[in-house]
């Protein structure tokens, strides 16, 4: 089963999402300009607030190259060792025998999307094997002491050393490897926002989770052009003595009218979180977990705002038109209703909302409802056609997210 979310949200004066050069980014769409807010974007600020809508912190996932770091701190927290420097020494052997790369800082040499426990986990692991982690260390620091003084030349390179840890039948660190693998990354696995927006690791590509929710580009339903604030800056202590300001600049914005398009795969979701039937033994409520996270997806993806240039621009909008569909298979993104631009409109919310639903109606009607088991909307633009024949007409937010829960069998 699949949920679709279609928004409609003007923003004022802003520069949402910037590209490299600090511009509102854009793109080319039905040959006119258009203002862009990429899929990344409204991820980022939707995950940022699932905790805010009935899921808890530790249900949800952390994307660091510090997860080494954050073990080490738990680790002196617990007194565990002598001092910060050595846990980290720990922690970035126990990555590199997990078969992880780090750094020339010695960080993980990319974000990995694990459960917000993982560091813990992490440390769990090294406390237990710490005899076992700090002797190998020791042993290599001899090796390559011995090589710098010129009393050998034949040392093990670092990949050569960290294979022989991982390999050797009688190593040292296979139990290590062993017991640590499935704690630190497979359990991540049921972390709710890495079922939600998938996970690649380059070096364990079996624990690569495929996304739940796919997200569009928001695009305007009309073309832009980029405008420039020029601004000056007064300097308080020079004030009455230099004429002038003490700083000049320009930023750069737009206004715009977006079109917001994501769906989420119920199925898909249910198998990012218990891989297995046997992992569902586990957890106390299988169901609940899943309605919560629904729930959490919806209302995150409505009021989800990215931060850009907020301090300067507060371009604090919610959307004005929800509409959302359930059904059993299938999905249809809705932008191509704006494949020409709106334009001459009186109303710029209201041509374009009516401008979805006709464009809603012509698909339905070509290739049939029946995958269609139900749609919820409400619009807070004016004179737009009455919608209630067609779609459950939505009186506040709760009731269209209520719906849509009970359509596809969510509810708790």
């Amino acid at each position: 089963m699949i949920i679709e979310l279609h928004l409609l949200q003007s923003f004022p004066v802003s520069n949402l999402n910037r590209d490299d050069l600090g511009q509102p980014k854009t793109a080319r769409f039905g040959a006119v300009t258009r203002a862009r807010i990429s899929s990344q974007s409204l991820k980022r600020a939707a995950r940022d607030s699932l905790d805010k809508y009935g899921l808890n912190p530790e249900e949800l996932g952390k994307r660091s190259k510090r997860h080494g770091e954050k073990a080490a701190e738990i680790l002196v927290e617990r007194g565990v060792g002598q001092d910060f420097d050595t846990a980290c020494r720990v922690t970035e052997l126990a990555l590199k025998v997990l078969g992880f790369k780090l750094d020339d800082k010695r960080r993980l040499s990319y974000l990995l999307f694990l459960l917000s426990t993982a560091p813990r986990a992490l440390a769990d692991a090294c406390e237990e094997h710490w005899d076992t982690l700090v002797r190998e260390l020791g042993k290599r620091d001899v090796e390559l002491e011995k090589k710098t003084s010129g009393k050998t030349s034949k040392v093990k390179t670092e990949k050569e050393w960290i294979s022989s840890l991982q390999k050797s039948p009688s190593g040292p660190l296979l139990s290590f490897k062993k017991a640590t693998q499935d704690a630190f990354l497979q359990g991540s696995r049921q972390a709710v926002d890495i079922a939600l927006f998938g996970r690649m690791i380059a070096d364990h590509s079996d624990k690569n989770v495929i996304a739940a929710s796919q997200v569009a580009h928001a695009l305007s339903t009309h073309g832009v052009t980029t405008d420039f604030d020029y601004f000056t800056a007064l300097d308080d202590f020079s004030r009455g003595e230099e004429p002038g300001a003490g700083m000049v600049g320009t930023i750069e914005f737009n206004a715009a009218c977006y079109y917001r398009y994501a769906n989420l795969d119920l199925d898909q979701l249910r198998t990012n979180l218990w891989p297995t039937h046997k992992d569902t033994e586990a957890v106390p409520d299988p169901d609940d977990l899943v309605a919560r996270t629904v729930q959490a997806w919806l209302r995150a993806f409505i009021h989800a705002v990215p931060s850009g240039k907020q301090a300067t621009m507060a371009a604090r909008t919610v959307p004005e038109t929800l509409f959302a569909v359930v059904r059993d298979h299938g999905a249809w993104n809705l932008a191509n209703a704006f494949l020409k631009p709106v334009t001459d409109a009186n109303d710029l919310l209201a041509a374009s909302t009516d401008r979805l639903l006709r464009r809603y109606a012509k698909i339905k009607s070509f290739y049939g409802d029946d995958q269609i088991r139900g749609s919820a909307f409400h619009t807070l633009a004016d004179e737009v056609p009455d919608a209630a024949n067609t779609h459950h007409s939505a009186v506040t937010c709760d009731e269209f997210v209520q719906y849509i829960l009970e359509t596809a069998g969510c509810t708790r």
